[in-house]
Formats: structure tokens, sequence, C-alpha cells
């Protein structure tokens, strides 16, 4: 009986967490940001992930320095509008931080107003999840072979979708409990109108009835 080769172990391997992987672990964006205007950009994550994020302004001139007027600021918050991050005025930068809040955290660009306006091109790398692990980092660390790093990356992965599965869940209950809520409400509001409707058509009758014996027509 022959075995697979480390190679094909590997391409496997590449197979298996391409299927597995249903979420987005990563977000590399590259925008044009115009002074005195703002671009935000959005992601979803869960409780206890890790994030880490890396900014910089693309130099329009390789070899000369960045021009006075590229300079912009950051601002990473969470769903509730804490701040995790803010840099003013920089050319680059990089935060990381643990998920606190389960939900969209934005990291909103902006760069100060000029006259004329100027363009700049903004490169920005944000991975959350498995993505923000530094694996060469591990492997030097642990002293660890080429197969073992690999089954490492694979239990991580594993248990990283475990987490998003139990997380997407805890969403869906979310949602169903707000559909629920909603449906409830609509019930409400739609046997209110009923109501209203019956009671202003009685009323017109009444009236119609009161005006017709006053001119004695019936």
């Amino acid at each position: 009986m022959a075995f697979p080769s480390r190679d094909a172990c590997r391409r496997l391997h590449v197979v298996l967490v391409a299927m597995l992987l249903g979420f987005r672990p990563s977000c590399s964006v590259r925008f044009d940001l115009q002074s005195g205007h703002t671009r935000c950009i959005g992601e979803d994550m869960r409780a206890s992930a890790m994030s880490v994020g890396k900014f910089a302004i693309v130099n329009p001139h390789d070899g000369h320095p960045l021009p006075e007027t590229h300079k912009l600021s950051v601002r990473v918050t969470s769903p509730h509008g804490n701040n995790y991050h803010q840099s003013e005025n920089v050319e680059s930068g990089q935060f990381a931080f643990t998920v606190a809040e389960a939900g969209d955290y934005t990291a909103c660009f902006w760069a100060p107003d000029h006259n004329p306006q100027a363009t700049m091109t903004v490169d920005f790398d944000w991975r959350t999840g498995m993505a923000a692990k530094d694996w060469s980092n591990v492997a030097k660390k642990g002293q660890v072979d080429g197969m073992e790093l690999e089954l490492k990356k694979l239990y991580e992965t594993i248990d990283s979708i475990h987490n998003e599965m139990f997380y997407l869940r805890e969403r869906e209950e979310e949602m169903q409990e707000l559909n629920q809520a909603t449906n409830t409400k609509m019930a409400w509001l739609s046997c209110l109108s009923l109501f209203v409707c019956l009671s202003v058509a009685g009323l017109q009758l009444w009236h119609l009835k009161t005006f017709f014996e006053k001119k004695k027509i019936i």
C-alpha cells in the first residue's frame, strides 16, 4: 500500500481548507482617497478573535519622498462606537487587537483638506481570525518542521471554523428573534388598523343615518 507524499498531503490540506473556510478571513484592498474626504471599510468579527491591520500610502513617485499633502488619519471603531485604534496625519501604520464585542467593526480613513485637492492611493490589509496569525514566527519559535506546521494550521483552522459556526448560529438566533418580534408587532398593527377602519366606517354610517333622519329622507 502506497502512502501519499508530503506534497500530496499539502495539496489535500489546501483543498480541505478551501472547502471548509466559508467565511472571509481577510480584507486586502487598494483604494483612492481624496483630501477632505472619508472612506470607511467594515468587517464582521466574532468575539475573542484576533484582528491585525496594516495601511500605507502608495508612493506615486518611486525613489522620491511622499508629497506633504499625502497624510491620512485612521480610526477603528467597534459596533458600539468604542475606539480600538486611532492615528493622526501619518503615512503608514498598523494595529492589532482582540475582539471584545462581536459585530461589524469599521476602519475609517480621511485626509486633510488641501487646495488644490490631492488624491492618494492607500493599501489596506485587514486580517482576522486564522489569517491574522503569523505562522512563520510560530514555526521559528516552536522549531517545528513543515508537516507539523501544516497540522498546527489545520488544527487552528478547524477550531476557528468551530467558533465561527457557533457565532453564526448565535447571529441566526438573534435574527429569528428579531423576525418574530417584527411579525408580532405587524400583527398587532394590522389588528389596530382594522379596528380603526371599522370604527371610522361605523361612525360614517351613523353620521349618514342621522343626517338622513334630520332631512326626513328615511
